[in-house]
């Protein structure tokens, strides 16, 4: 439940209509699975919103690292950098906050 709306999420806490998605359900979704967003994990979380808008699909871990990288360059497009913003999977993480799907290579 997020400002008066209910929200449907599976049982891993992904939200089922990624139509639901505002910066808000992103909040609450980060407090959820106890993430402080910054400044930094925002840039994350709108390139992986725009990615999966622009492609129609998610990357695996390998090719999301990439993207970053080709995107705003070696600083941010490591998995070191990545693993310090979400340290339980990043690509995972930012899928879940970014109103996203599971990706299908995540466990």
């Amino acid at each position: 439940m997020l400002e008066g709306h209910e929200i449907d999420t599976t049982d891993e806490g992904f939200l089922l209509d990624c139509n639901d998605w505002n910066e808000s359900v992103a909040n609450q979704l980060a407090v959820l699975s106890r993430i402080e967003l910054t400044q930094q994990h925002w840039e994350i979380v709108f390139f992986i919103r725009d990615y999966y808008l622009m492609y129609k699909h998610l990357p695996n871990s390998r090719v999301f690292i990439k993207a970053i990288k080709k995107a705003m360059g070696d600083e941010k497009g490591n998995s070191r950098y990545l693993h310090k913003l979400f340290p339980q999977g990043p690509l995972k993480y930012a899928c879940k906050i970014a109103g996203l799907p599971k990706p299908p290579t995540c466990l």
